[in-house]
């Protein structure tokens, strides 16, 4: 989360008007994330977060990002809900941008976190991949495979003045990704693509909820499997923490066991999803909007992360056996 563009309280009073949400009390935005602008809201009813969609996010795919958090919430998953107005409509405009409030989630996300919440999500993911199997609305996934090439050149020219070589390491593995080792068939349904620990929520060790949706899509249900050990699994100094994973690959297969093909698949897929968030960081870094309340994500903290997953070739290393999961 983070904010991009500001809102006038006057202009957000009066958008308010179009709800049953009480009157304004405050509101403050919220710095944390890349992708657009956040804002707590305290009304007279209660609290809310106010998200305005910035450029990166298609306003055709808005609809599928909230009617996904309904159906989830539907079938048991407990995240966040649009709220409609009196109109019925969940989705307007505000500040020239696209926008929409959501109810608000208790919990914190957790700045260290352990095997027991990398357990907890391990659960929590597996079980919203199941209920998401019924959902209609189809979105393809536009940050896998074929997307990453035109990361690549939108910030390869400026890639060595963040580090040096990293030009040609990005190069040569988008190489190997694109020659046609990307895995298939796997079982594909709805993914969150972005379950980072500041889009968990817990209270005490226990998960309280799942937030921002804003990159969900159909894809490979073990790429989601990737995305995690990439996001759970590092310690700060990005080194890999086998104990974390094998928590969470054992909580995940107690809920939906991954496929002899899909742990197969695993090293290969996590290169991928290592690879996706490096670019989209890098070129975040290289450019951020000149006054915007955001901190970028540091791209090199991907390029250990890649490496790690290039010397993998079971999924021993990640803690699970390829037969199955470990005791």
């Amino acid at each position: 989360m983070a904010v991009y563009t500001d809102v006038a309280a006057d202009e957000l009073a009066d958008f308010l008007n179009q709800y049953d949400l009480g009157e304004l009390l405050s509101y403050k935005g919220i710095a944390e994330g890349v992708e657009n602008s956040n804002f707590l809201l305290h009304t007279t009813q209660g609290s809310f977060i106010l998200t305005l969609y910035e450029k990166r996010v298609a306003k055709n795919d808005l609809p599928f990002f909230l009617a996904l958090m309904t159906h989830l919430a539907e079938h048991g998953i407990n995240c966040p809900l649009p709220v409609k107005g009196r109109d019925g409509e969940a989705l307007r405009e505000l500040s020239g941008r696209p926008a929409a409030i959501i109810t608000f989630l208790e919990g914190v996300w957790p700045r260290k976190p352990s095997a027991t919440h990398c357990a907890g999500v391990g659960g929590a993911l597996a079980k919203m991949h199941l209920a998401g199997a019924n959902f209609a609305i189809k979105r393809p996934n536009a940050l896998s495979v074929s997307g990453w090439r035109p990361l690549f050149d939108a910030a390869s020219h400026r890639a060595d003045e963040v580090q040096p070589g990293l030009r040609a390491f990005l190069a040569a593995e988008l190489d190997y990704l694109e020659s046609g080792v990307w895995p298939k068939p796997l079982p594909e349904g709805v993914i969150h693509a972005d379950l980072f620990n500041d889009n968990v929520f817990f209270l005490g060790d226990q998960l309280s909820g799942i937030i921002d949706f804003t990159f969900a899509c159909n894809d490979m249900l073990a790429y989601d499997v990737a995305i995690c050990l990439n996001a759970w699994c590092f310690e700060p100094d990005h080194s890999f923490n086998v104990t974390k994973a094998r928590a969470f690959l054992n909580a995940y297969g107690r809920v939906r066991k991954l496929s002899e093909a899909e742990q197969a698949a695993l090293p290969l897929l996590a290169r991928g999803a290592a690879i996706r968030f490096l670019l989209t960081r890098l070129v975040d870094w290289l450019n951020v909007p000149p006054g915007a309340l955001v901190r970028p994500k540091d791209p090199l903290e991907y390029v250990r992360k890649l490496r790690f997953h290039q010397s993998v070739s079971t999924v021993r290393d990640y803690g699970l056996m390829p037969s199955g999961l470990v005791a």
